[in-house]
């Protein structure tokens, strides 16, 4: 049983940035750890995966070389950051931190997700 605690979320003009930060409780060895978000009237895409053996990340297009997934397994295995820079209204949503437990390639739809945190509202202004 995992349990994720998401925090950091905020409003921010264009162009800003902000850092969520996804807390867990519970055992994380070989485990998918990934961020989703959700649009009002949209579904809930992937935006990043981390996996806790190994360190192979994800990214989905529309966020690349402006997030970044981390997680520091010497100092804080049990957190997980997304930081978002050049931050751009479209990046407007409900964010949430997601686990599985696998063997393999992280999925990147959201039904393959067993655990959810509460999610954390991010606003982007223009």
């Amino acid at each position: 049983l995992l349990q994720l605690v998401e925090s950091g979320g905020g409003s921010v003009q264009a162009g800003g940035s902000l850092r969520l930060s996804c807390s867990i409780s519970g055992t994380t060895h070989r485990t998918c750890i990934g961020w989703f978000r959700q649009a009002p009237e949209k579904e809930r895409e992937h935006v990043a995966t981390i996996y806790t053996l190994g360190d192979q990340l994800y990214y989905a297009d529309s966020v690349k070389g402006r997030f970044t997934i981390s997680q520091d397994k010497a100092v804080d295995p049990d957190t997980v950051f997304l930081q978002m820079d050049s931050l751009k209204p479209e990046d407007t949503a409900v964010y949430y931190c997601a686990a599985v437990r696998l063997v393999g390639a992280c999925p990147v739809r959201a039904d393959a997700y067993h655990y959810w945190g509460q999610g954390a509202q991010v606003t982007v202004s223009s």
